[in-house]
């Protein structure tokens, strides 16, 4: 039963705290077994059952929950480089897709991949991300957009899942954008989602969610709730992109179909911000996207006051946020969202496991969770999230298991970094 200890803070993160509750305890330390949590508290009450135990240093550094990234497009064909340029010099998001690119550009690429070539890739940025503490990962499909290219995005996740640590979460998102070829036949397109993609991923277990993008881009109201419905029918859980360049009372609708969370919500109206509190549908915010788009950033506070749950996360996707560096989005999320370190913390462990409904064993440090930890090089989470370095996680843990240093070298750099 291995112990950690000389933790100058470990944050439990409780699930059902406050908006900043993350309950630290100093000079702490954590035990575990066969991939769950045993004990956690003060070395000083340590039980003596644990005293000839394995024990390893924490270094005097802090401890959180392993991070739980809950929005990313983790699987695509190629990138898109020349739309960052294309932004600098003026083109928006709305222009740049009339034009043939965005979400189409990447529709183009991914159908081209190969399920090897896509998984090699997704493999790459898992294990970065395992570096950064990162435990857990939302992945969704969403660049096929049709149903051998979404199925496709889907079984690479499923064997990305068998073949290393982090555990990926599976959202559909064949509801991302009309594609092309259907421009002109919308309900045609719509009835594909509903009549054979969606049975089609319930069937085969490919998915635990569903997701619709509702923007004068995308989807329409009238078009996500049929989608969304079709889905709950099949068993799938429910998530929407909603109002990330206008209000287009997408928030609302997570609220009204009980959604599971909804994501961006920049432009989000006043009431329907309440009705998603009342509802408990957690808001996911993306302030790489909006640092990328140079849109405005979720404003948190009126989300916060109003009871929400405010989640963190990356929406890493070679257009928009190309970036799955989760602890730079949390501190955008200080400087831009004005939320507090702990309000972030919760938002990228306890939050965002209620984002992807795991809030029951994942994203808190306490007995009975999975052992999903990581050692952060700092003596507080202030200073963590205020003096921003390349890296500052020094040991990620997934399940009791370290997964991050893999090596001895590795470990050396990581401590002494």
């Amino acid at each position: 039963m291995p112990v950690l200890t000389n933790i100058a803070q470990l944050y439990t993160v409780p699930p059902d705290g406050g908006a900043d509750c993350v309950e630290p305890i100093a000079d702490a330390a954590l035990a575990w077994q066969d991939g769950r949590i045993t004990w956690v508290g003060p070395e000083a009450e340590l039980p003596g059952e644990f005293q000839d135990e394995p024990h390893h240093d924490a270094g005097s550094r802090i401890v959180i929950p392993g991070l739980i990234d809950c929005h990313t497009h983790l699987c695509f064909g190629g990138w898109r480089g020349d739309e960052f340029a294309a932004r600098l010099a003026g083109a928006s998001y709305q222009d740049i897709l009339a034009a043939g690119g965005g979400i189409n550009s990447t529709v183009t690429a991914t159908r081209a991949a190969s399920a090897e070539e896509l998984a090699m890739k997704a493999a790459t940025v898992l294990s970065d991300m395992a570096r950064l503490g990162v435990t857990t990962v939302e992945a969704k499909s969403g660049y096929g957009l049709n149903t051998a290219a979404e199925l496709k995005q889907l079984e690479v996740y499923r064997q990305l899942n068998q073949t290393q640590p982090l555990d990926i979460i599976p959202t559909f998102l064949g509801a991302h954008l009309v594609p092309v070829e259907y421009r002109e036949r919308r309900a045609d397109y719509i009835n594909l989602l509903c009549e054979e993609m969606i049975p089609a991923v319930a069937e085969q277990q490919l998915a635990r969610f569903c997701d619709v993008f509702i923007e004068e881009s995308a989807f329409t109201l009238d078009e996500g709730r049929r989608i969304l419905e079709c889905a709950k029918r099949h068993g799938l859980g429910l998530k929407i992109h909603a109002d990330q360049l206008s209000s287009g009372g997408g928030a609302g609708l997570a609220a009204e179909l009980g959604a599971v969370s909804a994501e961006h919500l920049e432009y989000a109206s006043q009431a329907d911000i309440a009705a998603m509190a009342q509802a408990g549908t957690v808001a996911v915010s993306l302030p790489l996207a909006s640092m990328y788009l140079k849109e405005p950033f979720l404003p948190a506070r009126p989300w916060i006051d109003a009871g929400a749950r405010v989640a963190v996360a990356t929406d890493f996707n070679p257009g928009s946020a190309p970036s799955y560096h989760l602890h730079l989005a949390m501190t955008l999320a200080c400087v831009h969202q004005q939320m507090t370190p702990a309000e972030v913390l919760r938002g990228a462990t306890s939050h965002a496991a209620r984002a992807i409904d795991l809030h029951h064993d994942r994203g808190s440090l306490l007995p009975g969770y999975l052992a999903d930890f990581t050692v952060i090089d700092a003596p507080d989470i202030n200073h963590w999230l205020y003096h921003f370095r390349p890296n500052a996680c020094c040991f990620t843990v997934k399940s009791g298991q370290i997964i991050w240093p893999t090596s001895a070298a590795e470990a050396l750099v990581s401590c002494c970094s």
